[in-house]
């Protein structure tokens, strides 16, 4: 090579076939797939002289097949080492030979290397446990079977991306025995399950980590485990999870992030995995996990100084183990709330991670080539000689022999391709641990709170803007004193100090400081006692931007998160300044809650109403942020709110379906919908509203019985007729959605427009609906026809109340009667619920407001629909207002002043829901206008709502 004069592969090739003739025949074929061999790995060829028929099947099957497996069993109990050190060798030398060829890429040859470490582990085990019974017996379960040890993968063995020549990173778990009488092995020489597992775990140990004649089969290292060389070699899984509860530390998450069971009893090291989640992955956003990093990424920069380690392409700047631990601190912070995080394998992490728009894709593609750059790299350094190396060489041959073998003319092209490599891991690695040092606190405001509650000027506070100082002044002080700010841990207690002045100097810049103020001590007194969110804010400056300008703008919001901290992810997220889910996404997101729609599911209902619960709070802050920031109409708010909601009343029809069957079991042939009507109905919910809900069944029996056929029984253990199975379903719909949970109520429900009201039963057959609205409906009841949707149940019996819908609304009404009739219940309910005065103007009821333009269209539909069946298609009001035009009701002048002002109205409606005030406004331009022009179409369609 160029830069090495001396460096001859011709005569480091001669040598290696030299060595190979004296045990096999070669031609000249053989030679030349036996040249990248020899300039690559030392290793390979001295295993294939030792191992003359490994080298005449990989001359002949080019190393396609794996290798047999030795068989370990008690008569040949001498041979194990050997047996399992050939083996090894002999399958490592066939990925040697397999990479080097281009057989397999990096992440074939990290797999083999994996899959090699645990047939080696899994053979020896088996075999020392058969061996260990004979002795000791076995330690059994309390039904007689016999408990197996666990061992644990941790790092890249667990990952299933080991390297070449790595050691195995173990930890060995069991079972606790269940048995008083049987906490000891059952044979002739009983051991304690502790004693016999962890005597077994040393074996396991021994058997592949001593080196013999045949070198070594694997190196264990056993350090990961609790209190590392200080305690006890196996443990059982109950003593496993209160280590972890109680004295886990960060690093061990980061460990344990990778665990995976390897070899003994998979399914039990599974299941214990799963009860170790919530140590790994806290279920809120968990930036206290960059906290643990910087102390790794500290200790190991000291650890490269002290040890000169520039060179290291694991440890060193920019290295394997940089962009490990940037993917897994993402993978942690996030990984509670969004399972597809939850990998454990770098590659798919990376992929997972760009998905969730935590790496931009440009950079995940980036690093996933730079990781399989440097995992290739360290592959070669390690075939060599078969070293658990990850230094570059400094041998100038050595260096030679590396770069020919990755295709590189000379050791500088190979150097400069390493190097573009690491400055993009380090640049992305660097990027994550900054954004605490781009948050720049005042330094008067920093002042003033550092010498609380005893020191400190309150100027501070008059110069950042705060005009009611004194009683700023008192709140701060008096937060400060408050036992849950006394009683934080140092480390919190420094979070607190970083994040409060710049809170401050937020909040001074809103427009009613004081009141921002409080509404931000509430939220801080309220996440003291998890760290895990003042780590948040304090790593995250946009979110803290972010946070002050919502609670300065939004009691609603500020309240939401200050009972609700979770949502404090919303403002990380990208989603929440992004496009809105649509329809069909949220209704998705809210059935497909803990096992929506399948009925042998055991869901756990206080879990699924609780999960719903955070589903639709997390949804709904969403929504209320693209309103809050007007990156969309108020329509659009209103819809989406509504198809919320709609997820959410199927999600729980499910639920409560399935909590009636398991009492009173199924129904056959039976159907049932649930029915939206008001602003449910009409698409048009806004944040806060209540639902309107109507149930109808049909049983399937007598179609004209009130009762809907009690000749029909369910077939469950306490059997009920059609009407009272139905109606505890009904009820059992509106408790759901009322309960209170951890996470709040989903939704307050009113049943009162279902047939005769009050007095009528709360869930109706199809006949007597249809009985009732023909012959017994009042014309504020038709009205309420209008809008009313099936949202949830049985599609066939929607549809047949759409039928019925369209029959009603469809009749030949006198124009006169009908608008008499319309006219005076909006004169009642506008003497009942007007707020307006002289100064403020009542949205929803006041004269020319929300309502008002409801009634005109309703009026209009049930004047209009026996000749115009389009006005029967749309429920919500600009729907409706479209429609109007189309079928020559309103000329285009009216459609759009109607369409201006319902918009008007509806959007000053959510702003005040917002900021929780009552839905009065001043009478400014844009409402009287709005008003004026609702007015204008009320009178010009022969209806007066004026009340004088």
């Amino acid at each position: 090579m160029k830069d090495v004069p001396d460096f001859d592969p011709d005569a480091i090739v001669a040598r290696a076939l030299d060595r190979l003739r004296a045990v096999g025949d070669l031609d000249q074929a053989d030679c030349a797939r036996l040249r990248p061999v020899a300039i690559a790995s030392d290793f390979a060829i001295a295993t294939l002289v030792r191992q003359p028929a490994l080298l005449a099947r990989l001359l002949a099957d080019d190393g396609d097949a794996a290798l047999p497996v030795p068989g370990l069993v008690a008569d040949n109990r001498d041979q194990w080492p050997s047996l399992l050190r050939r083996y090894r060798t002999a399958e490592s030398t066939r990925l040697v030979w397999r990479d080097v060829h281009g057989m397999d890429d990096v992440d074939a040859t990290l797999a083999g290397s994996t899959a090699l470490a645990e047939t080696c582990l899994r053979l020896a085990l088996e075999a020392l446990e058969q061996e260990f019974g004979a002795r000791h017996g076995f330690v059994r379960r309390a039904d007689g079977s016999a408990q197996r040890l666990v061992a644990f993968g941790l790092g890249k063995l667990g990952g299933g991306e080991l390297n070449f020549s790595s050691d195995v990173d173990l930890v060995y778990g069991y079972e606790q025995p269940v048995d008083p009488q049987r906490e000891t092995s059952d044979g002739a020489r009983p051991l304690a399950a502790e004693n016999y597992f962890s005597r077994l775990g040393q074996q396991l140990a021994k058997l592949l980590d001593e080196v013999t004649g045949d070198g070594f089969c694997h190196r264990v290292d056993l350090r990961l485990r609790p209190y590392g060389n200080a305690g006890r070699i196996a443990w059982s899984f109950p003593a496993m999870e209160q280590y972890f509860q109680r004295e886990g530390r960060d690093w061990e998450r980061y460990a344990w992030q990778k665990a995976r069971p390897v070899a003994g009893d998979l399914q039990a090291g599974e299941h214990f995995l799963e009860t170790l989640r919530p140590f790994v992955y806290r279920r809120y956003l968990d930036y206290g996990a960059l906290d643990g990093l910087r102390a790794m990424k500290a200790a190991i920069a000291a650890e490269v100084a002290r040890k000169e380690l520039a060179d290291d392409i694991k440890r060193g700047p920019g290295g394997i183990r940089e962009v490990e631990f940037l993917a897994q601190a993402l993978q942690l912070i996030r990984g509670g709330r969004e399972p597809g995080l939850r990998q454990r394998a770098l590659q798919p992490a990376l992929a997972a991670l760009v998905e969730a728009h935590q790496i931009e894709p440009g950079a995940g593609t980036a690093l996933a080539e730079a990781y399989r750059f440097l995992r290739r790299l360290e592959n070669r350094l390690q075939m060599l000689r078969d070293e658990q190396t990850h230094a570059l060489p400094v041998d100038p041959i050595d260096r030679a022999r590396i770069a020919q073998g990755l295709g590189y003319r000379e050791w500088s092209q190979l150097l400069d391709a390493l190097e573009r490599r690491r400055e993009v891991i380090s640049e992305e690695f660097h990027a994550l641990l900054a954004p605490r040092e781009r948050q720049q606190a005042p330094g008067a405001l920093a002042d003033y709170w550092l010498a609380l509650p005893d020191g400190g000027n309150a100027a501070a506070l008059a110069d950042a803007g705060f005009d009611e100082v004194d009683e700023a002044d008192g709140l701060l002080r008096d937060f400060v004193r408050r036992p849950g700010v006394c009683g934080l841990s140092d480390s919190t207690r420094a979070r607190l100090d970083r994040v409060l002045p710049a809170f401050l100097q937020g909040v001074a810049r809103s427009r009613q400081p004081l009141l921002a103020l409080r509404r931000l001590l509430a939220l801080l007194h309220n996440i003291l006692r998890r760290s895990a969110y003042l780590a948040l804010l304090d790593e995250q400056p946009v979110a803290l931007a972010r946070l002050v300008e919502v609670i300065s703008q939004s009691a609603m919001l500020a309240e939401r998160l200050t009972v609700h901290p979770l949502l404090l992810d919303e403002l990380l997220d990208s989603r929440v300044t992004g496009p809105l889910p649509g329809r069909d996404e949220l209704i998705a997101a809210c059935v497909g809650v803990a096992g929506a729609g399948d009925d042998t599911a055991g869901d756990d209902v206080e879990a699924v109403l609780n999960a719903l619960n955070e589903v639709r709070q997390a949804l709904s802050f969403r929504i209320a942020m693209a309103h809050r920031d007007a990156r969309q109409p108020a329509v659009d708010t209103a819809r989406q709110l509504t198809w919320l909601a709609d997820g959410v009343i199927q999600r729980v029809l499910t639920l409560a379906e399935r909590e009636i069957r398991t009492v009173h079991g199924r129904l056959s042939g039976a159907r049932f919908a649930v029915l939206g009507y008001g602003s449910l109905g009409g698409g048009e919910l806004g944040f806060g509203s209540d639902l309107d809900l109507v149930f109808l069944y049909d049983s399937g029996d007598d179609p004209g019985d009130e009762v809907g056929g009690d000749s029909v029984l369910s077939d469950g253990v306490r059997p009920l007729d059609a009407s009272r199975w139905f109606a505890r379903l009904a009820q059992k719909i509106v408790a759901l959605l009322g309960a209170p949970s951890t996470a709040g109520r989903l939704y307050d429900v009113d049943v009162r427009l279902r047939p005769d009201g009050a007095k009528g039963l709360l869930v109706s057959t199809l006949a007597s609906f249809a009985d009732y609205q023909r012959s017994r409906a009042w014309s504020w009841e038709h009205q309420a026809l209008v809008r009313a949707r099936p949202v949830a149940g049985d599609p066939g019996l929607g549809a047949e109340f759409e039928a019925i819908r369209s029959e009603i609304l469809a009749r030949t009404r006198d124009p006169q009667q009908l608008r008499a009739d319309v006219a005076g219940m909006r004169l009642r309910m506008r003497a009942e619920l007007d707020r307006s005065d002289a100064a403020v103007f009542d949205l929803k009821q006041g004269e020319g407001g929300l309502v008002d333009l409801e009634f005109l269209l309703q009026a209009l539909v049930l004047d209009h629909a026996d000749a115009a069946p389009e006005l029967l298609l749309s429920r919500d009001t600009p729907g409706l207002i479209e429609a109007m035009q189309a079928a020559g009701v309103f000329d285009p002048d009216t459609h759009e002043r109607l369409q201006a002002a319902h918009a008007t109205l509806l959007s000053r409606g959510l702003d005040c829901t917002l900021d929780r005030r009552a839905r009065r406004v001043g009478r400014d331009e844009a409402v009287q206008q709005a008003r004026a022009d609702i007015r204008a179409a009320v009178l010009a369609h022969g209806l007066d709502f004026s009340t004088g």
